[in-house]
């Protein structure tokens, strides 16, 4: 008997410590079915990260609408309506603190609409090798009845601090003709280091079509 505890024990440990091990301040995926039930949030959860330090546990959860009628919005139109959002919470023994949030739309459409994120680009980063991570999200927002470009946005965080590089997606028009691509860094991005620039740089044309 003394023995199944001592090894009931020793294997609780070990499973304890693993846990702690595979995180250890790191941040991984969290699956949206154990985001918390105290986080609050607008639209359908589409990703989430968590990583836990001295602070708490910090959860970072990327949400969109989808297309959708708001009542709260006068509508000069029959347009639509979308929107996604951005929340930075950080956990510990009181309720979910709000660290940061990002929130873009766009209203009345009366045309095509989108306003999505840019799949897999929910992610982060430690350029600096500061221990704080950078957290990068990138999206789309559009509104239009042609083939032109979509406006896209690179808004990356490194604790409360926010850079944004905002441009337009790359779209063929024609056989040999393309429009869209260009990006602007705004004034943090512009004095931050050239790792920064450079990983955003990477990313933008990544995924420079927007899919």
């Amino acid at each position: 008997m003394k023995l199944k505890i001592l090894l009931a024990i020793i294997f609780s440990t070990s499973f304890y410590l693993s846990g702690s091990a595979q995180n250890n301040g790191k941040p991984v995926k969290l699956a949206i079915k154990d985001i918390p039930e105290s986080i609050k949030y607008d639209g359908k959860a589409k990703e989430a990260i968590k990583w836990t330090d001295t602070e708490g546990i910090h959860i970072v959860l990327a949400t969109e609408t989808g297309i959708y009628i708001d009542k709260n919005v006068e509508h000069e139109s029959d347009g639509t309506d979308a929107a996604l959002y951005v929340y930075h919470y950080i956990l510990n023994n009181r309720q979910p603190l709000l660290a940061w949030k990002i929130q873009d739309f766009i209203q009345d459409c009366p045309v095509d609409i989108e306003v999505s994120f840019i799949k897999n680009t929910l992610q982060t980063t430690d350029l600096n090798a500061d221990g704080i991570p950078e957290i990068w999200v990138m999206y789309k927002t559009v509104c239009h009845g042609d083939i032109s470009p979509s406006d896209m946005k690179i808004i990356m965080y490194q604790g409360k601090k926010k850079y944004a590089m905002r441009g337009t997606t790359k779209v063929q028009i024609a056989v040999n003709s393309y429009e869209g691509g260009e990006y602007k860094f705004d004034k943090a991005f512009t004095a931050a280091p050239e790792k920064f620039r450079q990983f955003a740089k990477s990313l933008w044309n990544k995924n420079i079509t927007g899919k």
